[in-house]
């Protein structure tokens, strides 16, 4: 009977990794057809839906706005997140338990619910640009991924040990840098990780705060597609994937996927 368990746990477990996988195993050679529509399996091989991308109007200047948005919403978020997660540790602040619980209600609303009050708040205080609205929002967004992680580091972390490099000699930065940063360095690159990601990728809240000369990327694509559907999409598709594959093998490198994990 274990052993029976034990296969059909394995079984289910199969499945459900190639369900995930296979949208991307679909999109990426269909990014590679001939075909100047979706169709699976792709028909020859070509790379003009690659070279397309360039002159699809507005497509790099999305990609650059959603990069610019991601990357300082990361930074805000991991600042921001980090002073949070540390002041609910070491602080001894009264209702830390609710407070934790709140400050990752953003995760438990819908993204919609969630772009409709941005949306309103935005105008109540006379707020018009696209571009700050999106940056303020997404820092919304992503700063619950970064200080989950972080309060998960610092869990496991000893403030003792801080004193203890500062009886040594050490300042309170230096000790700071030499003992603390090492230990939570797995959950603040996890925590930076997500939020860029779920920056980068955002669109029921974003669709709410763009306007005609300021859109993110998933926002343009999705227009692209209304427009003119063609295999373009799965090449820039292709591409994310790639950049995702590169920064996961980049923060193995420096920090290890397996440290990662176990936050």
């Amino acid at each position: 009977m274990e052993r029976l368990g034990l296969g059909i746990a394995w079984t289910a477990l199969i499945i459900v990794i190639l369900f995930l996988l296979l949208p991307i195993l679909v999109v990426i050679p269909v990014s590679f057809t001939e075909a100047t529509v979706f169709r699976f399996p792709p028909e020859g091989f070509s790379l003009q839906w690659y070279q397309k991308i360039r002159n699809v109007d507005g497509l790099l200047g999305a990609l650059w706005l959603s990069a610019q948005i991601a990357a300082l919403a990361t930074g805000l978020s991991l600042l921001l997140g980090t002073l949070c997660a540390i002041a609910l540790v070491r602080g001894a602040v009264p209702g830390a338990a609710a407070i934790t619980t709140f400050m990752v209600s953003p995760l438990m609303l819908p993204g919609l619910v969630l772009g409709i009050a941005f949306l309103q708040a935005m105008r109540e205080v006379g707020l018009r640009d696209a571009w700050w609205s999106l940056l303020l929002a997404h820092v919304v967004i992503t700063m619950p991924f970064v200080m989950r992680t972080v309060l998960g580091s610092l869990a496991m972390f000893d403030f003792a040990m801080v004193d203890a490099a500062r009886t040594l000699g050490c300042s309170y930065p230096v000790a700071l840098w030499r003992v603390l940063v090492p230990n939570i360095l797995p959950g603040f690159v996890s925590g930076a990780l997500f939020a860029f990601i779920a920056s980068f990728d955002n669109y029921p809240v974003s669709m709410f705060l763009v306007d005609v000369r300021t859109k993110t990327l998933p926002i343009q694509l999705l227009n692209y597609l209304e427009i003119s559907p063609d295999p373009t999409l799965a090449a820039v598709s292709t591409g994310l994937i790639g950049l995702t594959v590169l920064v996961l093998i980049l923060c193995d490198r420096l920090v290890g996927l397996r440290r990662m994990a176990s936050i």
